[in-house]
């Protein structure tokens, strides 16, 4: 089957997903980023502080996504979705007002809250709504709209000084507000999804829901290998913008860490579709290796880094290892996942927060300790950590295919 006929196939709710993630992203891009700097640099918050802060979204995202994806499965995608949105609306109207530590703390939880409710849902409902052959067309797209959204949104965090005001926390309120109203009209008009399957839910537990995705062994190992994948990724967006704004080896940090996440996101859109057609030909734990040991060395660059340009060529390096940690895993877990349990599995999945729960904490503790002019020792200490991943990613893959098998079977 030729693209252009796949993309025919995407269902119009599918579209309305990928476009709204465009623009969500790009909002959200405008401000969450610059959160640790704002801290810092505003409220006299310590690293540690900082780092507490943005871990706390992660640390709600790691108890609340199962059940999220679970209560999907069991009420219906369209309520949870609802739900999250309009949820993010007051999330960030609260970030706008808010000045003190403590309340960013509480607010960022609730924004993961709504995170832990949408992603595993969102990602449920496109493998609901699109065939099988054009599935890997459909998650890639998604991740490409996440990026393409990246791409614009720091910048324009920038130009309207995210890291010196709040006030840019009212532009993702408004576009998550657009958002939701575009999804109410679309579940209007096809009222035939989104819904529950009522015989689905009346034999649907948690117990038996956790209990399902807990004993399955290849979902394990990849769910703990990608744990410490997510602590490598997280460590780009908490330590080092904070490495970049206390350290002196680099003046206008939070000015050059904008333009390395814009850069991140131009070289996913680059690279991601040759990656992935490319990866599409190995097993799909495969990518997630190579990507583990991408990121790793990225860690390394960053830490030796004493020029800009050594920091872009980081920023490469971790991007091409981010594209094939990533862009595989909605498909892996889609293949995995019983049908009757997609949005359980993409819950259960949403453990891997667990390393962006980790990340921002033990880098705050690591500048802190260790002190910011010892960066190479800390981005050493965080590459190795990330490559803990890697033993169980090999366990993994190593168990994939007899599973597939049974399948089949």
């Amino acid at each position: 089957m030729t693209a252009q006929s796949q993309l025919r196939q995407i269902h119009p709710l599918s579209w309305t997903i990928i476009v709204g993630t465009i623009f969500g992203r790009m909002a959200t891009s405008m401000s969450i980023p610059f959160l640790s700097i704002y801290l810092i640099g505003k409220l006299g918050a310590t690293a540690s502080e900082a780092g507490i802060v943005v871990a706390a979204s992660s640390l709600i995202g790691v108890f609340a996504s199962f059940y999220g994806g679970y209560i999907s499965d069991l009420i219906g995608r369209k309520k949870v979705l609802f739900i999250s949105i309009f949820g993010w609306v007051f999330v960030f109207v609260g970030f706008a007002l808010a000045n003190q530590i403590w309340m960013f703390f509480v607010i960022n939880a609730l924004n993961g809250l709504c995170r832990s409710m949408f992603e595993p849902t969102s990602r449920a409902l496109l493998a609901d709504i699109t065939p099988q052959e054009s599935k890997l067309l459909v998650f890639n797209l998604r991740y490409a709209a996440i990026n393409l959204g990246v791409v614009a949104g720091p910048l324009l965090g920038l130009y309207m000084g995210a890291s010196e005001s709040g006030s840019a926390f009212y532009i993702p309120a408004l576009v998550y507000f657009c958002y939701g109203g575009v999804l109410v009209l679309q579940f209007l008009i096809h009222k035939d999804i989104g819904g529950v399957n009522r015989q689905q839910s009346d034999r649907l537990t948690l117990k038996r829901a956790f209990q399902v995705t807990g004993r399955d062994r290849t979902f394990m190992y990849v769910l703990i290998g990608m744990i410490f994948c997510v602590m490598g990724y997280g460590y780009f967006d908490s330590t080092l913008p904070q490495y970049l704004e206390l350290g002196s080896k680099f003046a206008n940090g939070a000015t050059l860490f904008g333009y390395m996440i814009s850069l991140n996101a131009v070289v996913v859109l680059a690279v991601q579709y040759p990656l992935v057609r490319f990866a599409s030909r190995f097993s799909p734990v495969a990518p997630l290796i190579a990507g583990n040991i991408c990121v790793s060395a990225s860690m390394f660059v960053f830490g030796a880094s004493s020029h800009i340009w050594m920091l872009m060529l980081g920023v490469v390096l971790f991007t091409v290892g981010e594209v094939l940690m990533f862009t595989m895993t909605d498909m892996l877990v889609d293949r995995i996942a019983k049908p009757e349990l997609r949005g359980s599995y993409f819950g259960m999945f949403g453990f891997n927060n667990l390393g962006n729960v980790l990340a921002p904490l033990l880098g705050g503790f690591l500048l802190d300790g260790l002190g910011v002019h010892r960066a190479l020792i800390i981005f050493a200490i965080m590459a190795l950590i990330t490559a803990f991943g890697l033993p169980f990613l090999l366990l993994g893959k190593r168990h994939l295919p007899a599973e597939e098998i049974a399948k089949e079977g």
